[in-house]
């Protein structure tokens, strides 16, 4: 009875084992696929570029300057963000690219657009407002007929993408209303061509995306968000835009 009792305990023992060998084989296999499986999407991020490419001509980039508001407030702004959300204590709002990020307005003109971004502090965005005050903003701004208007300093911090705007350059494109892929073929031409030019000015940048693929860098050295909790999904600038914005600089 006694060996019969052991018996049966030891069988117990070994299933027990035995499942929680299973369990662990199970959530480590799926960790590491999920790994894989981000370094794999965030590799097919990085920019690349053919020195030979033929689709479009940008020997002469047309770069127009169109400042938007960065006075002392919006410094001071920006300051405050960092220190909020990436624990950076400076006197300096200097950025290392490492990334550019492509957006759509969800804005029909290049005027709105504009007078959106401006002003210094934040107004009328619920959906981001706890992230603070300071206002959003990009580096460029690209019109519906190609035109590419510089708003602020390429090596400044501007508020475009979350976890990532110190690490970033930001480029908004016209259109996007209603999250209609819309953006126009002089688009993706200025798009490839500024790419190429601020890689020439920056060989520090490694990766382009679309602003919809940003929450791929968490849990990467490039992200450096402290809240959790603040991420909104997105969806620009579409994945047609960025695939031929992509195909643009190596064909």
């Amino acid at each position: 009875m006694i060996q019969t009792m052991s018996n049966f305990l030891q069988k117990q023992s070994n299933i027990v084992v035995v499942s929680i060998i299973a369990l662990f084989l199970s959530f480590f296999s799926s960790t590491l696929f999920a790994v894989l499986s981000s370094s794999s999407e965030i590799a097919r991020m990085s920019l690349n570029i053919s020195d030979d490419f033929k689709s479009v001509a940008c020997d002469n980039i047309d770069i127009i300057q169109k400042p938007i508001v960065f006075d002392k407030e919006r410094i001071a702004l920006t300051k405050q963000y960092r220190l909020k959300h990436y624990g950076i204590k400076s006197q300096s709002i200097v950025i290392q690219p490492h990334i550019i990020v492509l957006h759509w307005t969800q804005i029909k003109d290049f005027k709105s657009t504009y007078n959106v971004f401006y002003p210094a502090v934040l107004y009328n965005r619920s959906d981001i407002s706890k992230g603070g005050n300071l206002n959003v903003s990009a580096h460029f701004l690209v019109d519906r007929d190609g035109k590419i208007y510089q708003l602020m300093p390429t090596n400044w911090m501007a508020r475009h993408t979350i976890g990532l705007n110190d690490v970033a350059i930001g480029v908004e494109n016209v259109g996007g209303v209603g999250g209609r892929e819309d953006l126009t073929t002089a688009q993706v031409n200025a798009n490839v061509c500024l790419v190429r030019y601020l890689k020439k000015q920056y060989p520090t940048i490694e990766y382009l995306i679309g602003h919809y693929e940003y929450g791929k860098f968490r849990h990467t050295k490039l992200w450096q968000e402290k809240d959790s909790n603040y991420f909104t999904a997105k969806k620009d600038p579409g994945e047609k835009f960025i695939q031929l914005v992509r195909d643009g600089l190596i064909h």
